[in-house]
């Protein structure tokens, strides 16, 4: 029997990584696909009456060793991946998609839970029970369980089809990623980049037994590039060469990939009665319809876009006065950017960078936890890690009690996607009176440690810290009694008010003072450095916001209509229309790359950055009202967001925790668009 398909036996039953080997993985998903049909088969040939028990708990239980197993490939297939896994990937993905098809279009037992949710008014539901009985109805439903045999074959083919091409699409964008590297042998063309960067790139180079310096496409090194070296033309290749990813017509091209998934999106939700795959997805939101959410994006537009014309023109004048660039271009943006904000606050990451060492920053997120929650983080050295670079951490209450454990995965390397995520490796959930807690991790892409310094982290990637270590909290806090509703199981557009809502101790002097200290002597941050940090926290806000809200109207172009897509790069350019600052770059295409949308779990949603952004600072402005570390508030966001999953409608939780409705003022304020 495979090392998968049994509980571990390992401490808090945490995933045996050193044991599992590649080829347990397909065994172990036929066998566990297997045993969770035996589960369903059981609910549906039970001869009792349906009852909420027998049928809707049960069916949330079932299959909870395959869902755990699905977690742990899934993810190391995004932080630690090879060939081999994305082989396995391919193979596995439509099995699970056919098992969940045949759970959701098997009519006997939608029959079982149809007939309890007819009849729930007569039930004593508790609320989260209520909403699990209307989540697994609704679900039954918005995945063809009222279609006829005919319908439901073609969902099937259509859902498979899906799985296989979102897995492609980010197959891709990780290869052409990987596949590209600038390598620099003469010094002087590195005039402006920081120590820092150079001897990360030189590291690289030698790792590749290369003389000289070696640039990727992965956020650490792309980063610094593009925002310090003097060399225009240089920042111009590296820039474009990331805005070409997957766009160059060779065999990691996601053009046809993008047509794909859009047209059987829409198939899709066309198939289940919705006016589009928007409409079918924004029904379980906050948002409710493309309309809402369109109104939404073009009325923050209205109010950003002339902060951002008047910033665009300030940094384009700026370029012209030092430089004498008559036209800016995407490649000049970073770095204008960082040089008019070190004129006008004498601030620039490189002199930050020392008083955000890693270990400092992550023991700072750690203590504005206690301080807030009551929780304690212990690094331990007992976990089995499949990666040398993980650290483990137990976090216990005020009594001690376990409470959850916390991976953080926090440098790049060749398997790993960019970006940074939370995901989990085993769910919280109540069960015959055990409450089972959850395996939450941070993965992230941070500046990797070299031989002469520690990883000193940028601003920009300590409030990335935060955000993620937020979603860890709304896993760690997690108190539901079934999986399916616990932690950051919520409505898409409030998932990321935990995370959002955290960055805000960044700029905060008494939550700095506990963490920001210079890695060599240990000094606190100096109070003008932090009153600059506060200064220039709306720095360009205008231009930022207008690119967050291109991406939500090129999704909701993608996904808002039925259509057929003639040309990607031409549709694109059409949705940014009225968003577009800078010139085209023709050799470049951010939709295919744009994993958000295609690959993850943001089509229809990627607004949700910023409709989270207004509960963010409006919860941010209750602290504040209190006092950062006000353990009243801090009490009532954890027992009525963090703790409560996806339990209740997000909003009926949002007003318990806050007494009233959010209201866009405070980040409209914060973000310096109105006085």
């Amino acid at each position: 029997m495979s090392v998968l398909t049994r509980k571990f036996n390992t401490k808090y039953n945490t995933a045996p990584f050193s044991k599992i080997e590649n080829k347990d993985y397909k065994e172990a998903f036929i066998q566990l696909i297997k045993e969770a049909k035996s589960e369903i088969n059981q609910i549906i040939e039970d001869k009792e009456t349906p009852t909420f028990k027998n049928t809707i708990e049960a069916l949330d239980f079932a299959g909870n060793q395959l869902d755990r197993v699905s977690s742990i490939f899934f993810n190391l297939n995004s932080a630690e991946t090879s060939d081999e896994l994305q082989k396995i990937a391919q193979e596995v993905s439509p099995l699970l998609t056919e098992f969940s098809n045949d759970i959701t279009l098997n009519e006997d037992l939608f029959k079982r839970i149809k007939a309890i949710y007819d009849n729930k008014e007569e039930l004593e539901l508790s609320t989260e029970q209520d909403t699990l009985l209307d989540k697994k109805y609704k679900g039954f439903v918005r995945n063809g369980a009222l279609l006829n045999d005919e319908q439901k074959t073609k969902l099937r083919d259509i859902d498979t089809k899906l799985a296989k091409l979102k897995l492609t699409f980010g197959e891709n964008v990780l290869a052409e990623t990987n596949n590209y590297q600038l390598h620099i042998t003469e010094e002087s063309k590195l005039k402006g980049l920081p120590e820092g960067a150079k001897e990360a790139a030189a590291g690289l180079a030698k790792s590749k037994e290369l003389d000289g310096w070696i640039f990727t496409l992965d956020y650490p090194s792309y980063i610094p590039f593009v925002t310090y070296l003097d060399d225009r033309e240089l920042r111009k290749e590296l820039s474009i060469a990331a805005g070409k990813k997957a766009f160059q017509n060779n065999e990691f091209d996601n053009q046809e990939n993008i047509k794909n998934i859009v047209k059987y999106r829409h198939e899709r939700a066309n198939l289940l009665g919705y006016d589009s795959h928007a409409h079918f997805v924004l029904e379980e939101r906050m948002a409710q319809n493309p309309e809402k959410v369109i109104s939404f994006l073009n009325d923050l537009l209205s109010k950003a876009k002339p902060a951002a014309e008047k910033e665009f023109k300030q940094l384009t004048d700026f370029a012209k006065e030092i430089d004498g660039i008559d036209q800016l271009e995407k490649w000049d943006g970073s770095y204008y950017s960082e040089k008019l904000k070190q004129k006008l606050f004498s601030l620039d990451d490189e002199k930050l960078k020392p008083y955000f060492k890693l270990e400092n920053v992550l023991n700072g997120a750690f203590t504005i936890a206690e301080k807030l929650f009551g929780l304690r983080f212990k690094e331990v050295f007992d976990i089995d890690k499949y990666h040398e670079d993980i650290q483990t951490f137990e976090v216990v209450d005020s009594e001690d009690n376990f409470v959850a454990l916390f991976y953080s995965d926090f440098f790049p390397r060749k398997g790993k996607r960019n970006g940074a995520w939370m995901t989990s490796y085993k769910s919280q959930y109540i069960k015959d009176g055990i409450n089972e807690r959850p395996h939450i991790s941070n993965v992230c892409n941070f500046t990797p440690p070299t031989s002469t310094k520690p990883s000193l982290l940028t601003f920009n990637e300590v409030t990335t810290l935060f955000h993620e270590f937020g979603h860890g909290l709304h896993g760690i806090l997690a108190n539901t009694t079934y999986s399916s509703l616990s932690g950051t199981s919520v409505y898409w557009d409030f998932v990321e008010l935990p995370s959002q809502v955290m960055e805000n101790w960044c700029y905060e002097p008494e939550a700095l003072a506990l963490f920001a200290k210079h890695y060599e002597t240990g000094e606190i941050i100096p109070q003008e450095y932090v009153e600059k940090i506060k200064e220039s926290a709306s720095f360009l806000e205008g231009i930022a916001t207008m690119r967050q809200l291109s991406f939500g109207l090129l999704d909701m172009a993608y996904h808002g209509k039925t259509q057929t897509i003639e040309d990607v790069k031409t549709f694109e350019e059409a949705a940014f229309d009225n968003t577009k600052l800078y010139p085209d770059v023709a050799k470049n295409c951010m939709s295919t790359s744009f994993s958000h949308i295609f690959q993850g779990g943001y089509s229809s949603g990627y607004y949700s950055y910023k409709w989270a952004e207004v509960l963010d600072a409006d919860a941010f402005a209750y602290f504040q009202e209190k006092g950062i570390f006000n353990k009243e508030v801090a009490t009532k966001f954890k027992e009525n967001v963090l703790s409560k999953g996806g339990t209740e409608h997000p909003m009926t939780l949002y007003k318990k925790f806050r007494g009233q409705e959010p209201k866009p003022e405070a980040l409209l304020k914060r973000a310096g668009l109105i006085d």
